[in-house]
C-alpha cells in the first residue's frame, strides 16, 4: 500500500429534484429539501479504478465518500458458482461472499457485509471531530462498528436491543471507546433505533444516519463493484434478503454508476429482495402496490420478530416510501419482494454449505431460499446472469478452534419505553 490515499472527490444530489450540492462534512439530507429524500453521490472519477487487494474494501475508493484509509478491512469477493449452480440448472450463477471463507478470499473477521458499512462511514469521518458516533443495530451492524471503532480509537455508542447481546462478539477484547446501552429483553431493532434517536440529541453525539448516510449505502454497494468487475458485465438479476432494504437500494445505485461507466453494460438488474416470514412489511406493502407500508401494531411486531430466525431483517421503518428508496429501486428494475418462512431458509443453508462449503447467517440463508424459490417458479432464464449477495457466512468457521470470544457487555439496559431525561442523563457522563 504504497500509493498514497487521496480524499476522493464528489457531489451530493438530491434524488427527488436534482439539486446538487456540495458535501460540508457529514451531510444527511438535502439542506433545502422540502420532501423526504435520499441524497446520493456523485464522483468526479465517472469510470472506477480499482485498486490492488492489499487496499481491502478501500480497493474501490473511487466511489467511496471517504476522506481517509483505515486499516484493517476487507472487501467482498465474487467467484463463478459451480455447486450451487449445477443443483439448480443455472449456468451463470455468481456469488459475492461476505465473510469470513478464506480459501475463498474472504476475510471479513465479523463475517458480515456490515463491515462494507463501517470501514466506509468511519473513512467519511473527519478525524479531528471527537463526536461520539451513535449507530443502532440489530447486532450484525454493530459488530463491525465496534471491531472498526475500537481498532482506530473512535467512539461510539451502540444501542442493541438486550435480546441480541449474543451477536456481539469478538476475537479480542474491546477499547473501552466503545459502549453500549440497550433496551430491554422483549424489545427489537425499532426500540433500539428510538434509544438511537434520543441519545443525539445530546450535541455530544453524532448520529451515523443509517441508509440516510451515502458512505454506507455505497460501502455495502462495494459487493455490486466486486460482481460486475469479477463477472465483466452488469448481472440480469440480483438477489439479497433485506430488513431496511438499504443494500438493495445501494446495488441499484451502484447499477446506475456502472451503467454510466460504460464498459460493463447498459443493462438495469432486476432486484429481488427477501423477507423471513412472518415479519413481511415490504413484501405486504409491494404486494398491494403501495408505497407507504401498511401500519403495524408494536407488540404484533415484537411478536413476528421473536419468530423468525433472520432478525437482523426485521426494521419496522425502512428507507421504502421515501423518494430514492427501496419502492424507487423495485419500481426502477422491476424488482420483487418476495418471503421465505424459517424451515426453507434452514433447508437452504444446509444446501449451500453442502454445496460452496461455508456456513451461512439466517439473512443470508433467506437470499438463497429465495433464488431456489425463483427458479423452481421458472421466472428466469436458466442462462441470465445472476448475483447472489451473500450477506454473512463463515461465522462457525471463525469461531472453530478459538479459545475463548470477548461478548460485549451493556453499560445500561434501559426499559422499552425509556425515560427520556434518564437515558440523557447517564449518556452525558458515560464518556466522561
Amino acid at each position: 500500500m504504497n500509493e498514497p490515499f487521496i480524499p476522493t472527490r464528489y457531489q451530493l444530489v438530491n434524488t427527488a429534484t436534482g439539486r446538487v450540492f456540495s458535501d460540508e462534512g457529514w451531510t444527511l439530507d438535502d439542506p433545502e429539501g422540502e420532501v423526504p429524500a435520499l441524497i446520493r453521490t456523485q464522483y468526479a472519477s465517472r469510470q472506477i479504478s480499482v485498486r490492488t487487494n492489499d487496499w481491502g474494501l478501500y480497493k474501490y475508493c473511487d466511489w467511496l465518500p471517504v476522506s481517509r484509509r483505515l486499516q484493517g478491512s476487507a472487501s467482498p469477493v465474487t467467484y463463478h458458482s459451480h455447486g450451487l449452480a449445477k443443483e439448480l440448472g443455472l449456468s451463470n450463477l455468481y456469488i459475492t461472499l461476505n465473510g469470513y471463507y478464506p480459501e475463498a478470499g474472504a476475510l471479513m473477521t465479523t463475517c458480515s457485509f456490515k463491515e462494507t458499512e463501517a470501514y466506509s462511514v468511519c473513512g467519511r469521518l473527519n478525524p479531528s471531530d471527537r463526536r461520539v458516533l451513535v449507530v443502532s443495530s440489530a447486532g450484525n451492524t454493530a459488530r463491525a462498528f465496534a471491531k472498526v471503532c475500537s481498532e482506530n480509537n473512535i467512539p461510539l455508542l451502540l444501542c442493541v436491543p438486550e435480546d441480541n447481546l449474543n451477536a456481539l462478539w469478538f476475537e479480542k477484547p474491546l477499547s473501552p471507546c466503545v459502549k453500549l446501552i440497550c433496551s430491554r429483553s422483549g424489545s427489537d431493532y425499532f426500540d433500539a433505533i428510538h434509544l438511537g434517536n434520543i441519545a443525539v440529541k445530546n450535541p455530544r453525539y453524532l448520529p451515523e444516519g443509517g441508509a440516510k448516510n451515502v458512505a454506507r449505502r455505497d460501502g455495502m454497494a462495494t459487493t455490486v463493484n466486486s460482481a460486475v468487475i469479477a463477472i465483466g458485465s452488469i448481472p440480469d438479476y440480483y438477489f439479497q434478503a433485506v430488513g431496511s432494504g438499504t443494500g438493495a437500494i445501494a446495488a441499484w445505485e451502484a447499477n446506475q454508476r456502472f451503467i454510466e461507466d460504460g464498459r460493463f453494460g447498459r443493462n438495469t438488474m432486476k432486484l429481488i429482495v427477501s423477507q423471513n416470514y412472518p415479519f413481511i412489511p415490504m413484501y405486504e406493502a409491494w404486494q398491494a402496490g403501495s408505497r407507504e407500508l401498511f401500519p403495524i401494531d408494536a407488540a404484533e411486531a415484537r411478536s413476528q420478530v421473536e419468530t423468525i430466525d433472520a432478525k437482523v431483517l426485521s426494521n419496522r421503518k425502512p428507507p421504502y416510501s421515501v423518494s430514492g428508496g427501496l419502492y424507487d429501486a423495485l419500481c426502477a428494475t422491476g424488482g420483487e419482494v418476495v418471503h421465505v418462512d424459517n424451515a426453507r431458509a434452514r433447508e437452504a443453508a444446509q444446501l449451500f454449505e453442502q454445496k460452496e462449503g461455508i456456513d451461512l447467517h439466517p439473512a443470508a440463508s433467506v437470499a438463497v431460499a429465495s433464488l431456489m424459490d425463483y427458479v423452481a417458479s421458472d421466472k428466469l432464464n436458466r442462462d441470465a446472469v445472476i448475483m447472489l449477495n451473500i450477506t454473512g457466512c463463515g461465522e462457525q468457521r471463525f469461531k472453530s478452534g478459538k479459545e475463548r470470544l470477548f461478548y460485549l457487555k451493556p453499560d445500561r439496559v434501559f426499559d422499552i419505553d425509556p425515560d427520556e431525561s434518564e437515558v440523557l442523563a447517564f449518556l452525558d457522563k458515560l464518556f466522561d
